[in-house]
């Protein structure tokens, strides 16, 4: 489709765009009254300002906001069964939210596309020198593969292993390591809550998918489990504080708490688990992984936004001050907000 560069009348739009033009006029006046698109009744060219397209079309990236708006069909198919859970607890389990994760997971890899490779494993130099050396990797919750296959594709010397519980997510994965011809990754299914290798890995990463376990105390402390003595954890979630007050502010704060209402907290109270939510935010994940001991030390680097933020957690983020003992937690924090 050939792009519209300025004003445009409604007849123009929709002869690019190959529409009906009653139709896109009709929406075009949606999006005026909406302040979205500006009109100039005196030519009827409708216009979309720089800095609305900066957010709202392809161009933005990871930050496009319309992507967002195409949640809200796939949680109205689940309104009846959270509304149930209103009244008599418990949650909606993860097979009934359809397309759901497959927007999502496009959404994760527009910023990992972005940010992974350059930005984010650079701010640990140490784990750098060890991926281009060669070692073993972890990537737990991987889904469709899109952050295991990138670090792969980057780090050829080093081993990568995605686990996920969703067959069809892994697939794809397996399809796209194929496609680039990577052989030193591997997906494989698997519940994070009963991983029980010990000290099998160098490095795990973690991206957005704690909040949503059921327990997520078991699974980081699994963690632990698999990592080695001087490994390394990465960390990546929702970008917000764990109190209400200090999110009133937030840019998108509504919509972080919609989702987590209609599918982050449900999926986890549905198999009776914690149901942190989206929102559980920076005390409360430190809370969650630091346990015992937390020595922090905070500072922000990398491009600000709304939507996540990097816990690096270098120093083997959660390991066993004994063989016999829950893991006690010394941790370094490093948040990038991405």
């Amino acid at each position: 489709m050939p792009a519209i560069q300025g004003p445009s009348t409604s007849r123009q739009i929709a002869d690019a765009a190959g529409l009906n033009e009653r139709y896109v006029r009709e929406w075009l006046n949606t999006m005026a009254t909406g302040k979205i698109v500006t009109y100039a009744p005196e030519s009827r060219n409708y216009t979309l300002p720089a800095e609305h397209a900066a957010v709202l079309t392809k161009a933005a990236g990871p930050g496009n906001m319309a992507t967002f708006a195409r949640m809200i069909p796939i949680l109205s198919k689940v309104e009846p069964s959270i509304v149930d859970s209103f009244r008599h607890g418990g949650g909606v389990f993860y097979d009934q939210f359809q397309d759901f994760m497959a927007l999502w997971a496009g959404v994760n890899e527009q910023t990992f596309e972005r940010t992974l490779v350059t930005k984010v494993i650079p701010l640990m130099p140490e784990v750098v020198a060890a991926l281009n050396a060669g070692i073993d990797a972890l990537d737990i919750g991987c889904g469709e593969g899109h952050s295991t296959n990138l670090l792969a594709q980057a780090y050829p010397r080093s081993r990568f292993t995605g686990y996920d519980l969703r067959e069809g997510a892994l697939e794809e994965a397996r399809a796209k390591a194929a496609s680039l011809g990577l052989r030193n990754v591997q997906f494989v299914r698997q519940d994070l809550g009963t991983l029980d290798e010990r000290g099998a890995y160098e490095l795990a990463t973690a991206f957005d998918v704690i909040h949503d376990q059921a327990q997520p105390r078991t699974v980081l402390k699994n963690v632990a489990t698999v990592l080695k003595q001087d490994g390394t954890f990465l960390m990546v979630d929702i970008k917000a504080s764990s109190d209400v007050q200090e999110n009133l502010e937030h840019p998108m704060g509504p919509f972080l708490y919609t989702v987590s209402t209609m599918h982050c907290m449900t999926v986890s109270l549905a198999q009776d688990g914690e149901g942190l939510g989206a929102m559980w935010g920076e005390a409360e994940s430190t809370g969650t992984v630091g346990g015992s001991r937390v020595y922090r030390s905070c500072r922000q680097a990398g491009r600000r936004g709304p939507l996540q933020q990097l816990l690096h957690c270098p120093e083997a983020l959660i390991r066993p001050s004994d063989g016999r003992t829950p893991p006690s937690h010394s941790v370094g924090h490093e948040f990038l907000q991405l």
